[in-house]
C-alpha cells in the first residue's frame, strides 16, 4: 500500500431520514451516503472512521471523521487554478450529498490524529417542549413533546450525583466485553432563556465517551424525576443498584443531538489516541 493522507472531516446531519451512523445493508446511513459520495468525487472508495457512532433519528452538528486518502488521488484534487486540495475536496463533496448530510470543513490531519480515540470528550444536547405554546412544528423533527410540564430544578438535583467517573450499567444497553464505566464530566438540566432555544428544556451532557443508549437513558430517568413520578434520590439509588429500571426509559431519539467533539492540541493528539487506544484493552480484559 502506497503513502495516504489522513484527512479530517467535520459534519453535521439531519438524522430523521437515516437508519444511523453505521453502514447498514439496504438502509440510508449517515456514513454510507458519505462514503457513496466520497467514492464519486476521489473515484476511490475510502473508508469514514467516526469520533462517535449515533442511532437512528439522532441530529448532529458537531461530529467529526477522518480517512485516508492516497497521497496521488489527493494530489489530484487540486486540479487547475489556486484551489488546494481541502478546497477542492469541500466544493465537490458539497455538490453531491443530499441536503440532511452537510461536510462543514476539510482540514488534513496532524500526526497521529484519530477521530475516535484523540477525542477528549463529546457533547450532546436534549431539548424538551413542556409548554403548548412554544410547540412550533418547523423544529418537531428535533424537539421532544412532553404533554406535562417538567420540574426542571428537581431533575437538576437528581442528576448532579451522576457526574464523575461511574458504572452506567443501570442506564446503558450491555454489549458482550464492552465496559459501562464512563467518566460523564456534566449533566446539565436548565430551562432556556434567549435564543433560538427559548423555553426549552435542555440537557447538556459532556463525557469521555457514551455507552449505547445511555444519554437517551439518563433523560428518561430525569423526566420520570421531572413528572413527580419519582425522588431526586432515585437516579443515584438505580445508579448503584446496577441494574436498568423501566421508569428510567429510553426516550425517542429525535430529541438528541451531537453538539461537538473536542481534542486536543496538535502535538497532544497521538499520545491522546494511545492512551484511550491502552485504556479499551485494559477494560476489556478487565471485563
Amino acid at each position: 500500500m502506497g503513502d495516504v493522507m489522513r484527512i479530517r472531516l467535520d459534519i453535521s446531519y439531519r438524522g430523521t431520514d437515516f437508519a444511523g451512523w453505521a453502514v447498514q445493508p439496504g438502509l440510508r446511513t449517515v456514513q454510507g451516503t458519505l462514503e457513496d459520495g466520497l467514492a464519486q468525487v476521489l473515484r476511490t472508495r475510502v473508508r469514514l472512521t467516526v469520533a462517535g457512532r449515533t442511532d437512528a433519528g439522532v441530529h448532529s452538528r458537531g461530529q467529526v471523521t477522518h480517512i485516508d486518502v492516497p497521497d496521488e488521488t489527493w494530489i489530484k484534487l487540486e486540479g487547475r487554478g489556486d484551489r488546494t486540495s481541502e478546497q477542492a475536496l469541500l466544493s465537490r463533496i458539497s455538490g453531491v450529498l443530499p441536503a440532511d448530510v452537510v461536510v462543514r470543513a476539510v482540514t488534513v490531519a496532524p500526526p497521529g490524529f484519530d477521530a475516535r480515540f484523540s477525542a477528549l470528550w463529546r457533547r450532546y444536547s436534549y431539548r424538551i417542549v413542556d409548554r403548548a405554546e412554544l410547540r412550533d412544528p418547523l423544529r418537531a423533527d428535533w424537539t421532544l413533546w412532553s404533554r406535562r410540564p417538567l420540574d426542571v430544578d428537581a431533575m437538576r438535583a437528581a442528576t448532579e450525583p451522576l457526574v464523575g467517573v461511574r458504572d452506567f450499567a443501570a442506564f446503558c444497553r450491555p454489549r458482550p466485553g464492552a465496559t459501562t464505566i464512563r467518566h460523564l464530566q456534566e449533566l446539565r438540566w436548565e430551562r432556556r432563556v434567549g435564543g433560538p432555544d427559548d423555553g426549552l428544556v435542555v440537557a447538556s451532557v459532556q463525557s469521555d465517551a457514551f455507552c449505547h443508549n445511555m444519554v437517551r437513558a439518563l433523560v428518561g430517568a430525569s423526566m420520570a424525576v421531572g413528572y413527580g413520578q419519582r425522588p431526586v434520590e432515585w437516579p443515584g439509588e438505580i445508579l448503584r443498584g446496577g441494574v436498568r429500571d423501566p421508569l428510567a426509559g429510553v426516550v425517542p431519539p429525535h430529541g438528541l443531538t451531537l453538539e461537538e467533539v473536542f481534542y486536543p492540541s496538535d502535538d497532544e493528539v497521538a499520545a491522546q489516541a494511545e492512551r484511550s487506544r491502552a485504556r479499551r484493552i485494559e477494560e476489556h480484559i478487565w471485563q
